[in-house]
């Protein structure tokens, strides 16, 4: 699955477009690398995203088209 479309299914960030533009400006990193938008994303990576002076690292856990809101955190791991 795509970077912006898992960041937004997970809802670690609300929108696609604004997961689109984060990734363009280099504040998500896949496994410690700089990721752009369209870099795939596999169960097992660690995800960092810069949320201004805050960053925010994930593992990921399960990669699903679509979830319910609910069952968005049980894509991801807080590390």
């Amino acid at each position: 699955m795509r970077l912006d479309k898992y960041l937004k299914v997970s809802r670690l960030i609300k929108r696609r477009s604004v997961a689109n533009e984060a990734c363009d400006a280099g504040r998500v990193q896949i496994n410690g690398r700089v990721a752009k938008a369209g870099t795939e994303v596999k169960v097992g990576d660690h995800l960092t995203i810069q949320f201004g002076n805050k960053d925010v690292s994930v593992e990921v856990l399960d990669v699903q088209e679509t979830v319910h809101k609910e069952n968005a955190g049980e894509l991801y791991k807080y590390i």
